[in-house]
């Protein structure tokens, strides 16, 4: 696959939502970004948050700006603090370094897009981005 397409991207959010009912999770809000970080797909749960769906963006744009998963910022975070903030103020504030934004990558390594989830832990957030894209049988990054 060379392009994320439409019905990908709805399969993805999809399935992030199916897993997370699974896994009786908070309501989540679950965003997916193309390769070049536009927005494909966003589904909110009934009972999300009023900017859950805010979040989720902020973390798969994170993932999307530097070309790694959201997880491996949040280190980077604590490690280079300024550099971060300064990444962060530049996006506008659409940039959240925690996990739950995960990049998607083909079987090449090619960079797809990148999934946002918020709603739970985001430990969970993270592990439902990952099953949701292997699901579609594509490969989740999540930096660490």
């Amino acid at each position: 696959m060379l392009k994320l397409t439409y019905d990908t991207s709805l399969n993805i959010a999809q399935e992030a939502v199916k897993k997370g009912s699974k896994l009786g999770l908070n309501p989540l809000a679950v965003v997916v970004l193309d390769d070049r970080a536009s927005l494909r797909i966003c589904l909110n749960q009934d009972g999300t948050a009023i900017h859950r769906h805010r979040v989720a963006h902020g973390k798969a744009n994170a993932a999307m700006s530097l070309g790694m998963g959201s997880r491996s910022l949040g280190s980077r975070a604590e490690e280079q603090a300024y550099f971060v903030d300064a990444v962060g103020r530049m996006m506008d504030g659409d940039f959240i370094p925690v996990p739950g934004g995960v990049l998607i990558r083909n079987s090449d390594g090619a960079i797809l897009g990148a999934v946002g989830i918020s709603g739970d832990i985001s430990d969970n957030d993270e592990a439902v981005a990952i099953a949701a894209i292997e699901s579609v049988g594509l490969v989740a990054d999540t930096g660490s």
